[in-house]
């Protein structure tokens, strides 16, 4: 596979609308160890398997989509807590927010004292309570005061905390939904995680579909084209799935 595979695989997954996306019910390294199995063993029936609809670049689809999946897969374990230390990451971190909002107020008050339109704005900015509340001032200050910088500098305030509460916005949204439990509403390296799943799922169903419909008579054959997660997880039969937490 080559780089520009990966880098429209990737632009397609970030595309998709997290609406579509779906949470793994198997441990994502299982997964995309038998999907890149299933392409290996789907490229020696490729004649046949195009015969059923399914061609030979969308065989090779299954690597290029397992290796984005491994991607976002780091890049959410990277950032992965526990319940318990995101709690106390996102209290660390939202006193130094509110700190930082009562600052930006106070300097965008004084800044702005001569323009009626501009302290409109940051009195509706101060509107408000509660932690998504204060994320989303902080992301808003950031930009008011990107807009205002001469404004801001002439009265000796550190522009450079601007771009800082910006970062804390995106962060402390992260860290709130994880503090939260809501990590997969919340959290966009969990989301992102999920398309990329969902993305790879769609090629992998494809692929084994059309192999038990091509080979439901060939015992050997067929093999290629099951779970064998799923098969050692239901002894065989036909149970109804329920989602496992993926880690």
């Amino acid at each position: 596979m080559s780089e520009e595979e990966i880098l429209n695989c990737k632009a397609k997954v970030e595309a998709m609308l997290a609406d579509l996306a779906v949470e793994s019910n198997q441990p994502i390294s299982i997964f995309t160890e038998e999907a890149e199995t299933l392409e290996s063993w789907a490229m020696d029936d490729k004649e046949k398997l195009a015969i059923g609809g399914i061609s030979e670049d969308r065989i090779k689809q299954i690597g290029i989509r397992a290796e984005v999946l491994r991607f976002y897969q780091a890049s959410w374990i990277k950032i992965r807590r526990t319940g318990k230390e995101s709690e106390i990451a996102w209290k660390e971190m939202a006193e130094k927010a509110a700190d930082l909002c009562q600052e930006m107020k106070h300097a965008f008050r004084y800044a702005f004292r001569n323009d009626a339109a501009l302290l409109g704005r940051v009195s509706e900015i101060a509107q408000g309570y509660g932690d998504a509340d204060m994320i989303q001032d902080l992301k808003t200050y950031s930009e008011l005061g990107l807009d205002h910088q001469e404004l801001l500098a002439a009265i000796g305030f550190d522009v450079a905390k601007l771009a800082e509460a910006g970062r804390l916005s995106t962060e402390g949204a992260n860290l709130l939904a994880e503090a939260n439990g809501s990590k997969l509403k919340g959290n966009e390296s969990k989301v992102i995680r999920d398309k990329a799943y969902t993305y790879l799922k769609e090629v992998v169903d494809e692929v084994r579909a059309c192999g038990k419909y091509l080979f439901w008579k060939d015992p050997i054959r067929i093999k290629g084209y099951q779970s064998d997660y799923w098969k050692s997880k239901n002894g065989g039969k036909k149970k109804s799935i329920t989602p496992e937490v993926e880690a």
